[in-house]
This record gives C-alpha cells, structure tokens and sequence, in this order.
C-alpha cells in the first residue's frame, strides 16, 4: 500500500502543479530539489491539504545477498537459467528469476551511486542521486523480461545447427511487478533538444564488453511512458542480481536492452553504435540483412512464444494430467493457445487465464489424458493482433528470436 500512496501523491502533485500552469520541467526539478513541499510552496499553497509531505523513499532495507543461491536453476557460469517446472504463478518470485550476467554482479552502495545524464542533444548535465530519483514520480508496471537468445539451444536440438552463444534451454524469461520512475522524466528534466535522436545506456558493470554493457534506444521508445528506471521488484529492493539500485525496464524489447546497474545516459542527436547493436545483438545469416553500421539485422523487439512449465524431458503417470505453461507476446494481449500431441496433425484449446496485466505474459492450461509410451507436446500461441508461432525461424549465427513451436518430449509411466 506504500507504494501505491506514493504514486496516488505524485498524481496528486502533478495535477496540483499543472492545474496552476506549471510545466512538467520545472515541476519535476522541484521534486528534485526539494521533494512535495517544494511544489506545494511554488503553487503557493493550492489545495496542499489533500497532499501529504513525506521525507525520502529511499529504503534502508539492506540490499539482497551478492548471488542469489543458484541450487534452484539451471547454471550457465555466472548466469542463472530458471527451470520452468518450479514455474505456477503468474508473478515470478525473485529468488527464480533468471540472471544475465555479462560479468559477475557488482555491489554498489546507493551513498556513492549516481546517474548521469549528458549528451549533445541535452541542454544540461544532469547528476542524479539516489534519492533524487526516489523523489521523481513514481511509475509501476508488470512486465516480462526475457533475454534475447532465449529458446537459443533450440536451434540445435531441432535443427541440428548450433548458434553461438549460451545455449539457454527455455527459462531465460521471468515476469515481475518494476516500480521505478519513467525515463522520460529524467529526459525531460534534463531537457531535450529538439533534433535529439538517440539515448544511449551504460551500466556500471565495469568488467563487461566496453567497459560498462551499452544498449541504445531510439528516442520513441525512450520517451515511451513504459520505459522505466526500475528500483524495486515484486515489491523489495531491487536485488543485486538483477541491477541495484537501479535498472532499464523496456517492455517487450530484448533482455539486453534493459541495462541493469545503470549509471550513465547519453542524449544525441546523431545515431550512437556501440557493439551490441553492430556486431552482438544483430541476427547474421543468409536470411538477414545488414543494418547501417551493423553486421545484421539489430535485434529489438522480442517475438511471441510458448513454453510448458515441465522439466525437458518431462514424465508424468499414465492417467488425467493437468498441464500448464505460459506465453507471452510483445505486441499485446495471448488470445490463444493450442496444443497438440499428435505432431501437430490436430490442435486443440487450451484454457488461457485472463489474468494479463499491461506487459505480462499469460499462463495457459489443460487437461491431457496420457497414455503409457513417448509422447511430444507441441504449443502455439497467437496475441490479439493476430501474430502466431511460426512452423520454422530461419538460422542466425548467434542464436537470437527462436520461437518456433517447441515439441517437448514427455515419458508416461504405466500406473501400478
């Protein structure tokens, strides 16, 4: 409830501040420098009765453990694969979701941290503490994230060719509730020029590619009011693993574009290349062309999937079996689900749960009579604008986007 009174005041504010013609800049600089009291003075007074002051967010909780205990995933070096079979509710608990680690995590104090915001395309730098950006309207969200070589190990699997990379099996995904601020809040606090193109993120990860991981996003997506900086997930601190104190959440786009122990931002007005859009994070292949600087294709948005929340191989007792799994799409709601255990020569309905909020995925099941033998489950899904699992996804080098339709391999025990 905490929360969701913080963000209940910044409505508040802002509706107080602009009903007294103030422009979102200067408000949110107010919040900065001087938290809700500031603003309510600057209104002169208004209605500050239906307001209340607080002191800063800024928790004193401790921040989680370094590592979180590997022992429940699947171990790719410092990475942690989530196993989909300890996988039933729509929210992911923190202690299961998956960790992608281009070095080991960092354990920043938020008493030395800030976030810089600079660039040709800003009217000034901006140096953002902690509780600065705790300060800043609160913004939440239930969003998946799943890295973009996620399914990678597929491509060999089911068509004998392996792609570069770690070969993640099925759970490189999670979905989780970000509380955070919006993006272009900070943007607009720092104030944006006119040509500004391209924002520019880089984590403190020092020991990663290039001296901190980079992604770039094009100013729209950028300014886009679900593209958050995220501090808290399923309602704690963010955890180290997963950026502390604070992270990009970008719906729907690729893992990798959500850079975790962010520390710098860079405005311009000309398109920025750093090697995760010109030579990693690109599709290369005989199916693909190249992009401007980039070697391929430069991988953005993510794909629609499905998955069984079965171990890989399953086996389950001969009977009435209740089977479930979960789908997602980043182009809007799972309208539907079908399953097969015939190789695809037939389909059916499987039950998808309404229960989708904004960026989520969706959790589908059914029920499946097994009889003793090897079996395969196939599953598709389609979103509501139409978009479904193709039969087949053309090779790329590195492994990115495989959503085809996964026929998962199930054991069933004779009973007795």
């Amino acid at each position: 409830m905490e929360l969701e009174s913080h963000a209940e005041q910044s409505e508040r504010l802002w509706e107080l501040a602009s009903d007294n013609g103030m422009p979102r800049r200067h408000f949110l600089a107010l919040l900065v420098a001087g938290g809700a009291a500031a603003v309510v003075a600057a209104c002169g007074g208004g209605r500050s009765s239906s307001v209340p002051i607080t002191g800063s967010l800024a928790s004193t909780a401790e921040p989680a453990a370094l590592f979180k205990d590997p022992w429940p995933f699947i171990r790719h070096g410092d990475s942690l694969e989530t196993r989909m079979e300890f996988m039933s509710r729509v929210i992911t608990p923190n202690d299961l979701f998956f960790v992608r680690n281009n070095s080991s995590s960092i354990d920043l104090s938020v008493d030395d941290w800030s976030l810089v915001v600079e660039g040709d395309a800003v009217e000034q730098r901006l140096d953002l503490s902690y509780d600065d950006i705790r300060r800043l309207p609160s913004r939440s969200l239930v969003a998946y994230l799943e890295c973009a070589g996620n399914h990678r190990v597929m491509f060999d699997r089911l068509q004998g060719r392996r792609a570069e990379g770690t070969q993640w099996g099925r759970g490189a995904i999670g979905n989780a509730e970000w509380l955070g601020v919006s993006l272009a809040d900070v943007l607009t606090l720092a104030g944006l020029a006119d040509d500004a193109v391209s924002v520019l993120l880089v984590g403190l990860d020092e020991d990663s590619p290039e001296g901190g991981f980079q992604r770039v996003l094009p100013l729209e997506k950028a300014l886009d009011p679900d593209t958050i900086l995220a501090y808290e997930m399923n309602g704690e601190l963010l955890p180290l693993d997963h950026g502390f104190p604070l992270r990009v959440i970008v719906p729907g786009w690729v893992g990798s574009s959500q850079i975790k122990w962010l520390g710098r931002i860079v405005v311009s007005s000309d398109p920025q290349w750093t090697r995760n859009n010109t030579t990693s994070y690109v599709l290369i292949g005989d199916d693909y062309s190249p992009e401007d600087e980039a070697l391929g294709q430069v991988v953005t948005e993510q794909n629609i999937k499905s998955a069984l929340a079965l171990p890989w191989p399953a086996s389950m007792d001969a009977g009435q079996n209740v089977v479930w799994g979960f789908a997602h799409s980043p182009r809007g709601r799972i309208a539907r689900v079908q399953w097969s255990d015939d190789g695809g020569a037939s389909w059916q309905d499987s039950k998808v749960h309404e229960t989708q909020p904004q960026h989520s995925w969706a959790r589908f099941e059914f029920k499946w009579t097994a009889t003793p033998g090897e079996h395969t489950i196939t599953t598709r899904a389609t979103d509501i604008e139409g978009n479904t699992q193709p039969d087949r996804v053309p090779f790329n080098q590195k492994g990115y986007l495989f959503n085809q339709p996964l026929p998962h391999p199930v054991r069933v025990r004779a009973q007795g």
